[in-house]
């Protein structure tokens, strides 16, 4: 009596879960689909209204010159003056128009640039030091080695000429 997939030591264990698995459409629990999600409705039904509901649906673009909410122009980065002045375009959010949102993430990324340039700059310098005593270091080695250093002791050091 062994169940489905279960060790004949586990097999007290399984049976529970297994009989729990096999009533589970018995007892009305199977998946149902659910509902599908109701159609999105265009941002041109959102004009004349407000901001607000037009910038939920990020595909929409709202006009503050003319109150109207448009689909973003995705095949341009940003919306041409032609579409609505950028100090009128708002996407995303209400409280700042889009020229402000250029200028903001320009800015940002100029300080970050800036930043790792200048933090690679300043490790870079930090690290030379060390590296001219790193190397000092490894030739001072290399003429003890051959005898090229008055003071070495080293069994190789260069014979006299008597």
């Amino acid at each position: 009596m062994e169940a489905a997939g279960c060790r004949p030591q586990l097999w007290a264990l399984c049976l529970p879960f297994s009989f729990l698995l096999w009533s589970l459409p018995a007892t009305g629990m199977e998946a149902t689909a659910s509902p599908s999600p109701a159609p999105a409705l265009p941002c041109a039904a959102f004009t004349k209204r407000t901001c607000e509901e037009c910038v939920k649906n990020t595909k929409c673009l709202w006009c503050g010159e003319n109150d109207t909410c448009m689909d973003y122009p995705v095949s341009k980065l940003i919306p041409p003056s032609s579409v609505c002045e950028l100090k009128d375009s708002y996407w995303g959010i209400c409280f700042v128009n889009f020229e402000a949102i250029i200028i903001t993430i320009g800015v940002v990324a100029g300080l970050l640039l800036l930043l790792t340039v200048c933090c690679c700059c300043y490790c870079c310098r930090r690290r030379r030091p060390s590296r001219k005593h790193e190397r000092k270091v490894k030739h001072d080695e290399i003429r003890k080695k051959y005898g090229l250093l008055p003071d070495s002791d080293h069994p190789y050091s260069r014979y006299e000429n008597e």
